[in-house]
């Protein structure tokens, strides 16, 4: 009774005759050539080479898939039983589609390599559990198949996308996140931590109270946050311009924008004044040098120039608050 009350719901490898391995083999390399079919559609307008690769790789995929599927055909006739990964204890995973969408090229390169590893070593490890001779031998086959697309994906990557090619590629993959994520990014952390400085400062000094000026600070931020998410969302959809998807640089910036502004308003949560107002100083001091590099650092503006414009502009509107809370 407690045994059926636990059982997985997933079926045991050792538990799979031949046909069904070869049926779940089958299914795997639909599958993945269906994957590489997708990153090549999706990196086809800006990156028609390595677009190429992975059609290529599906074609490898779809070579194999039928492979198996004749040898599945002499052994055990036409019909194939209904096995997925899914199905199968320990087997490894893919993503859906859904998940897959916002991978960077990069990143799909590393996903490729990852993919043809997981299966390598999942048929060795299940050929060293296997005790039958000829589930062995399939395999082992299998395993020397997988390692081999691995070696198929670097000669193609070879072909396809010399040095130069790959170069070039990533150069736009990495101006396409900078326009994307790290500029509204960091305009709405300049926005939040500078523009907020005055109010937060302002209203500390004005009436003593961490709590009160915690309130106000929360509301500048927040406020901020919102409003600056909506107007680099509406103002540009990205089409012309080339900067991505509204929604992204809007909420790039949108949070950013908060980020900014809690970072000094969170110290006046501690209920000593002198201590928080000190606290949020520091944080002040670091978010400032913070966005000076990250201007020099994905914006190419020299530092000594960031550095005047952010910490001097922030040092002025930090003045302006305590003046102004004092007065």
């Amino acid at each position: 009774m407690l045994a059926r009350f636990f059982r997985s719901p997933k079926r045991s490898f050792d538990s799979l005759s031949e046909q069904e391995i070869l049926a779940l083999a089958i299914a795997s390399e639909e599958d993945d050539a269906r994957i590489y079919l997708a990153y090549a559609d999706k990196l086809r307008p800006e990156f028609p080479a390595s677009a190429k690769v992975f059609e290529d790789m599906a074609e490898v995929e779809d070579t194999h898939r039928k492979s198996l599927f004749e040898i599945h055909r002499q052994r055990f006739g036409e019909r194939i039983p209904l096995i997925r990964r899914e199905h199968v204890q320990g087997f490894y995973e893919r993503k859906p589609d859904w998940l897959r969408a916002n991978l960077s090229l990069d990143a799909m390169r590393q996903e490729t390599e990852a993919m043809e590893e997981q299966a390598y070593r999942f048929y060795v490890e299940a050929a060293k559990r296997t005790t039958d001779a000829s589930t062995r031998e399939l395999l082992g086959d299998l395993a020397l198949a997988e390692q081999g697309h691995e070696d198929i994906a670097r000669m193609l990557g070879d072909k396809h996308t010399p040095e130069d090619i790959r170069r070039e590629e990533d150069e736009t993959a990495h101006r396409q996140f900078v326009l994307t994520y790290v500029q509204p990014g960091l305009a709405g952390l300049m926005d939040g931590s500078v523009s907020t400085l005055a109010p937060i400062f302002a209203a500390a000094f004005a009436t003593q109270d961490t709590w009160q000026t915690f309130l106000v600070g929360l509301s500048a931020s927040v406020g901020a946050g919102i409003s600056m998410g909506f107007t680099e969302a509406a103002h540009d959809d990205g089409k012309i311009s080339g900067r991505g998807s509204p929604v992204k640089r809007g909420l790039a910036c949108g949070i950013m924008t908060a980020l900014g502004g809690l970072g000094h308003a969170l110290p006046y949560l501690i209920p000593h004044f002198w201590t928080a107002t000190i606290t949020a100083a520091i944080i002040v001091f670091f978010e400032l040098w913070a966005i000076a590099f990250i201007q020099n650092r994905y914006m190419e503006t020299p530092f000594l120039r960031a550095a005047f414009q952010v910490v001097l502009g922030g040092s002025l509107v930090l003045a302006a608050g305590i003046l102004i809370g004092n007065g």
